[in-house]
């Protein structure tokens, strides 16, 4: 049934859905004469029974539920908490006048207001509806708001589990990073990095990414990430520390499918070299004086994959003067073009990168990243994480090689 009020009256922006669950016919009638008499636009649809209600809420919207408690399947205040869970509508509950605490009971199971059947004025319907609605959309949007909070206050949990400060004690070497989630809202994955510079001056680097998203990725990417960070002041190194990473990584994942995939970066500023272990992650990029490309570098598997055979080589290669490296997770490069079908690829990340004129490494990572963000038209479904190293030294050239 559509009320009267409902088409032509531009005077009202709003409109009300009203499902009315009521098995009586009597009352059903009172109630659609009282919002015929109102001044609301308002469709209305009955329901005779709390299995037609569950129906009905599921097909369609609902602003508002209009809810006798004495129903032929279901009879009392328990009614309103199984009509909650189907739908975000307001509930207004309809009560008799030989129950008088009824609706004030109603109230503490969740219903927005109530109404005495034989009491009720077109105006008095009119307000109860109207502000049913707006307490029910207060309601909603102070939940969302502390769901908000609490997602971000987890998230900067997170980020300081998976996103450390840099150890660095040397001014040759500084370090940039970015992170963001996959999805809008989102927590934060499994993506991780640090950095750290040890006593011989070395800075050694970490970027990884864990299979999966939600809790248990970022769980495991935290402990992996913590677990690196000491073995490395630790003086553990290049395969030694991978299989000590995949032996915590086994014992903390929270199911078998998973495994992480990392790159390990020996940066040595005195020897001017650059050395890398990948296990399962691909190459990252070198920027230098005559442009960017990616590193040829031997490959080795994830961790967790095949657990106490893996072999990770080593690469090695000479660092130039002054220069950066660029490592990144999966999320970077895995979205598409323009909606075309094409993937960004590693080409695709090249080509922005040239089109990037910016001395401050920072700001390369935010306009890189926009960048490609805005290409895939912000549908990015997988986390990404960006770590840049840049540095300035005259260390020595050595050829690069893979053992």
């Amino acid at each position: 049934m559509t009320g009267p009020s409902a088409a032509g009256d531009e005077r009202h922006a709003e409109q009300y859905d009203v499902l009315l669950v009521e098995d009586d016919d009597g009352d059903a009638l009172l109630v659609e004469e009282l919002l015929h008499d109102t001044d609301l636009p308002y469709t209305l649809t009955r329901c005779h029974t709390a299995a037609e209600a569950h129906r009905a809420l599921a097909a369609g919207r609902v602003d508002c539920v209009l809810l006798d408690l004495h129903l032929p399947d279901a009879s009392g205040l328990e009614i309103i908490p199984t009509i909650q869970a189907d739908t975000h509508a307001a509930i207004i509950v309809l009560t008799g006048l030989d129950e008088p605490r009824a609706g004030v009971e109603s109230l503490a199971f969740g219903a927005q207001d109530y109404l005495v059947k034989g009491k009720v004025e077109p105006d008095l319907m009119q307000r109860a509806l109207r502000y049913a609605v707006q307490r029910k959309q207060a309601e909603l949007a102070n939940a969302a708001l502390q769901i908000g909070k609490l997602r971000a206050e987890e998230n900067a949990r997170l980020e300081r589990g998976l996103l450390p400060e840099p150890l660095l004690s040397s001014a040759a070497v500084t370090a940039s990073s970015r992170y963001y989630p996959g999805r809008a809202q989102a927590l934060l994955g499994g993506d991780f990095l640090d950095v750290v510079q040890t006593g011989d001056g070395q800075v050694h680097a970490i970027i990884g990414d864990v299979s999966g998203h939600g809790p248990d990725a970022a769980a495991l990417g935290v402990c992996l990430r913590i677990a690196w960070r000491a073995l490395t002041l630790g003086g553990h190194r290049d395969q030694r520390l991978l299989r000590l990473l995949e032996q915590i990584h086994i014992a903390e994942r929270a199911g078998s499918d998973l495994f992480t995939t990392c790159t390990l970066i020996t940066l040595d500023p005195g020897a001017g070299t650059l050395t890398l272990h990948l296990a399962g992650h691909h190459e990252p990029l070198i920027v230098t004086p005559d442009g960017t490309r990616e590193v040829a570098a031997a490959h080795g598997i994830a961790l967790g994959i095949a657990p106490g055979v893996g072999d990770w080589p080593a690469t090695t290669l000479a660092l130039p003067a002054d220069g950066a490296l660029i490592a990144y997770t999966d999320g970077l490069i895995e979205g598409f073009v323009d909606g075309s079908g094409a993937r960004l690829g590693v080409d695709g990340l090249l080509r922005i990168i040239d089109t990037l004129h910016t001395s401050d490494p920072g700001t390369h990572l935010d306009r890189l990243i926009a960048r490609t963000r805005a290409l895939n038209a912000d549908r990015h479904t997988d986390d990404l994480a960006v770590l840049r190293l840049d540095w300035h030294t005259a260390g020595a050239a050595v050829p690069s090689h893979s053992s």
